[in-house]
């Protein structure tokens, strides 16, 4: 009946969900430095992997160097930029009013800034944060050189502060409804060849969708700010709504070193400087075609070293898509991630969903990745079908099928969990149960996937999602118990480390006896 069911729910689910219309390849530029051989190559992989036409490859003579002035930008990037549309008849721009240019019509919805071209522009000498002691001051010069590409054509704006994005949390996609701004994108990373593997990746996760686990580190730190807290908890209940199984921290510390996760596909965290957890793990790659961020005001300061900052580590350990800042954005003009994620479920691709998810331009924002993905373009069933997927299918068909009845839902899931000997299926319904309050059957089911996991490292996992469970009960005794046998069982594992972090916050080892004082 499970199977059975699933097969039935995959056909009705594919007539219900309408993917928006993505944008056509012949609304793509793609802009790479013509002064670097890599970047010219990846251009040509980009666009022959999206079929973009090779009149709208782009190539100007750039900086070697990720960090630019305002007039390295105005005079290398921008202006020749803009005369490269005037040559190629890809707009109109016409005077408002007051004589000032804007741009009536656009042929090109999307550019795509390749691995080369710079992500920054410098604060000019005049900023206040220039001068000694100068803090950055909210209508700072400095800005992302792709969001400021989002007003492209549009002149006599100012350079200092943030503009409102006027499709900031609406819908793009709908016929005639073009933005007068341009959706901007970056394919770049620490190294050509994680570039050239995040274009693969999202082409070939596209064929099967993205299938995996979910996992969202909510700090506690601002739960009044909507782009804090509430934003990764409307993640949460998205996901649960939806039958993407999430593992949610809600401990003020992010989750410890090592933390052994599984097939994981969507990351939302925040906040450390540095990529820290369960990252810091040599061992650790993202499942193919993940899309993972991490909330901090420098996450892409910088994108070349892979053990800095967010972007670079996460795009080095597997992730094919990013969000970050380049400078200080202030928490509310970052990205809202719940926003993004929303857009992406419901089937627009990473440059549109970046774009509807920032409530500013001209400011810090940039999304690394094909901007063309479209990660979630099956998940309503159908695409092609991969075993390594077979049971995240299965969770989400179920949960489609009995959303409404959560007793029925929760016994076809062990049913399916049992006759496939699943640990997926039960370790996805503990974390069900637990965000509904449920915690002695979630600690069940943890405990009985155990048993049908085979690797030691899922294992320890599920001792460790019970022992949060304590932690978060206020059951620190037995929290403590289950800790010290894991760190005990795995000692030989690296992930071990996990459980050891946690003893030393909620078990902290007596303080060394004082040195007398010498006489």
């Amino acid at each position: 009946m499970f199977i059975r069911s699933i097969g039935c729910l995959i056909l009705l689910a594919t007539v219900v969900h309408a993917a928006p219309v993505p944008p056509a390849p012949e609304s793509v530029a793609v802009l790479y430095n013509s002064s670097s051989a890599d970047s010219k190559a990846l251009a040509e992989n980009y666009i022959a992997a999206r079929q973009i036409p090779a009149a709208n490859l782009v190539g100007l003579p750039l900086p070697d160097k990720e960090e630019i002035s305002r007039e390295e930008f105005n005079k290398g990037l921008l202006e020749p930029l803009k005369a490269e549309y005037d040559k190629r008849g890809w707009w109109q721009r016409t005077p408002d009013k007051n004589g000032v240019l804007g741009v009536r019509v656009n042929r090109i919805h999307i550019v795509t800034c390749i691995f080369g071209v710079p992500s920054r522009i410098a604060a000019l000498e005049s900023d206040p944060k220039m001068k000694p002691g100068g803090q950055p001051p909210v209508a700072t010069s400095e800005a992302a050189v792709d969001s400021e590409l989002a007003l492209l054509g549009h002149e006599g704006l100012p350079i200092a502060g943030a503009l409102v994005n006027p499709y900031f949390g609406k819908e793009l996609g709908t016929p005639g409804s073009e933005p007068p701004i341009t959706l901007v994108g970056r394919i770049d990373g620490p190294s050509r060849t994680v570039c050239e593997r995040m274009i693969r990746d999202a082409a070939e996760t596209e064929q099967t969708g993205l299938w995996g686990m979910a996992v969202v580190d909510i700090a506690k730190k601002y739960s009044n700010v909507p782009a804090g807290d509430p934003s990764l908890e409307n993640i949460v209940r998205l996901h649960g709504e939806l039958g993407i199984p999430t593992l949610v921290d809600r401990f003020s510390d992010t989750l410890p070193p090592n933390f052994p996760l599984r097939d994981t596909a969507l990351y939302y965290g925040w906040y450390d400087w540095h990529v820290s957890g369960p990252f810091l793990n040599p061992s650790f790659h993202f499942k193919k075609g993940a899309v993972a961020v991490h909330l901090h005001s420098f996450s892409a300061a910088q994108l070349r070293d892979p053990s800095k900052n967010w972007c670079a580590p996460l795009l080095a350990r597997g992730a094919a898509a990013t969000l970050g800042n380049v400078y200080e954005p202030y928490l509310e003009k970052t990205h809202h991630f719940d926003i993004f994620q929303a857009r992406l479920l419901a089937g627009y691709t990473l440059v549109e969903a970046a774009c509807m998810a920032a409530p500013v331009l001209s400011w810090q924002n940039i999304v690394l990745g094909d901007p063309l993905y479209r990660p979630f373009l099956h998940l309503d069933g159908s695409g092609e079908k991969s075993e390594a997927d077979r049971d995240y299918r299965a969770i989400r068909v179920a949960t489609e099928r009995w959303k409404d009845d959560p007793q029925q839902l929760d016994a076809m899931l062990r049913e399916g969990a049992d006759r496939l000997k699943s640990g997926v299926i039960l370790e996805s319904l503990g974390l069900m149960e637990r965000e509904r309050s449920r915690s002695a059957e979630a600690a069940m089911d943890f405990q009985k996937a155990k048993n049908y996991y085979t690797e030691k490292t899922d294992r320890l996992r599920m001792d460790l999602n019970v022992a949060a469970i304590d932690r978060a009960e206020g059951r620190n005794a037995a929290a403590i118990k289950t800790l010290r046998g894991a760190r005990t069982l795995y000692m030989d594992l690296p992930e071990a480390a996990a459980a050891q972090a946690w003893l030393n916050i909620i078990d902290p080892p007596a303080p060394p006896p004082a040195t007398p004082p010498r006489r």
